[in-house]
């Protein structure tokens, strides 16, 4: 009797198993395969889209944005003079920049003491008061060991927290009605 072969004696192969694939082989072989599909899908959207006519677009009649924000001009101000002097330092680090190592750096960047400074206008008053709520709405928060508003602020990489204690402060003003 003749031996017949089905499809399933000539699916089994007759030589050794290859050896595994290590993970960087394998994922070299995935890689070429998404490439190739990849190139395929471009092709085939090129070819699809073609007979579609487009006008070129002139981004400046899309964009309508200015190319610099703009700030919003400063919320009201707080009635109560010292509420409003740290309000007033804050709106200036907000638009000017906050800078350490110095009251005003080069580029008119100013410190916490800076800032208050400015906006005080020479009254010292007005000034000491000022920093006094700011010290402490500051050793509320981070306790009695800071020194001063110049030792706070260095001890910071960032605007953030110097800022909102800024804005802290001066809502603790004008709740006490300074």
């Amino acid at each position: 009797m003749p031996q017949t072969h089905t499809a399933i004696d000539q699916a089994i192969p007759t030589t050794a198993p290859p050896t595994a694939l290590s993970i960087e082989e394998r994922m070299a072989f995935v890689n070429a395969a998404m490439t190739v599909r990849l190139e395929e899908a471009g092709v085939a959207y090129e070819v699809n889209t073609a007979h579609i006519p487009i006008e070129p677009v002139d981004l400046g009649d899309v964009v309508t944005v200015p190319l610099t924000p703009t700030l919003q001009p400063p919320p009201t101000p707080y009635p109560t003079p010292v509420a409003a002097l740290l309000q007033r330092a804050h709106y200036r680090l907000l638009t000017g920049g906050w800078c350490t190592g110095a009251q005003v750096d080069e580029d008119g960047a100013r410190c916490l003491y800076g800032a208050i400074h400015a906006e005080a206008r020479g009254d010292q008053n007005l000034e000491s008061r000022g920093l006094e709520v700011l010290m402490d709405a500051i050793r509320r928060r981070f306790g009695d060991h800071i020194d001063s508003v110049p030792s706070f602020n260095d001890a910071h990489g960032s605007a953030l927290v110097p800022m909102h204690m800024l804005d802290q402060a001066a809502d603790l003003a004008h709740a006490r009605g300074l």
